[in-house]
């Protein structure tokens, strides 16, 4: 008995605990499908649901709809993902299984890095990517991606590989594998969840980096999501409801990617850091 009652308290403290988590989302749903004036009031849900918020929303304007900004912000993420998901593996590869003079300096030097306040550097990048013309395009946004994806990424993946056992470098070797081939059909096969893990950071954070996306692009042709719930704000009469509306939608794609990549990213998180 004493089990059981332990057992319906701890469910019943977790229900209770993760309806407060979900409480503000709940709201927001509720909120989306209400008029402005509605917004005052203490109900989550309408009386009336303004299912209109949604399709207003997404026409956005006569010139663009809602979808161009998704698929431009879709587009910037498959290159983010992919230059960071590959260089950071490379790079990392060659941290954790090559030798080469200073690696320890250069791998502390990389470290240190994650200390460096990104506020210090957003002057230099801008002037830099303003000198070669890279303002108002998606280079500044995906470029840093394909130089190893940044520091914490090849740390942990770093990690992922050193728990690999050696003796799979040196039986490739032994029948006649390259470090290229060691690195193609061993290593980088064996690293998936901690690749996955990887891939769902970036796309997270790229998806939700608002600030460089406002710095660099100008051009309401190229805006991503994030630019476009601004421009609601901007504005003379704001529709709550709409803007409620697109940002809800706004995170789907970052929800259905981290649901369905769910296993991997968890696998990834485990293991990262145990050695063979």
């Amino acid at each position: 008995m004493r089990i059981r009652a332990s057992s319906v308290l701890n469910h019943a403290f977790m229900i209770a605990f993760s309806f407060i988590m979900i409480y503000p989302v709940i709201w927001w749903i509720g909120a989306s499908l209400k008029k402005t004036e509605e917004l005052r009031l203490p109900t989550i849900w309408p009386e009336v649901p303004m299912w209109e918020n949604y399709t207003k929303g997404w026409e956005f304007s006569a010139n663009y709809t809602f979808g161009h900004f998704f698929a431009n912000t879709l587009l910037m993420e498959v290159g983010n993902v992919v230059g960071g998901v590959l260089t950071a593996a490379v790079v990392a590869f060659g941290f954790a299984r090559l030798n080469f003079p200073l690696r320890g300096f250069w791998f502390s030097l990389m470290m240190m890095t994650l200390m460096l306040p990104g506020q210090v550097t957003i002057v230099p990048q801008y002037i830099l990517y303003n000198t070669f013309g890279f303002v108002d395009s998606y280079v500044p946004l995906v470029l840093p991606h394909f130089f190893g994806g940044g520091a914490f990424f090849i740390f942990l993946l770093v990690q992922f590989i050193r728990g690999i056992p050696r003796d799979l470098d040196e039986a490739a070797k032994i029948d006649g594998a390259s470090i290229y081939g060691i690195f193609g059909r061993i290593i980088f096969p064996l690293i998936k969840p901690a690749l996955v893990t990887v891939g769902i950071f970036t796309f997270i954070w790229s998806w939700d980096d608002f600030f460089s996306q406002m710095l660099y692009l100008s051009s309401v042709d190229k805006f991503t999501v994030g630019l476009a719930l601004r421009m609601f704000i901007d504005q003379f009469e704001v529709q709550w409801g709409q803007l409620l509306a697109m940002s809800l939608l706004s995170i789907v794609p970052s929800v259905l990617i981290f649901f369905f990549a769910q296993k991997h990213f968890v696998e990834g998180i485990a293991t990262t850091g145990l050695k063979g």
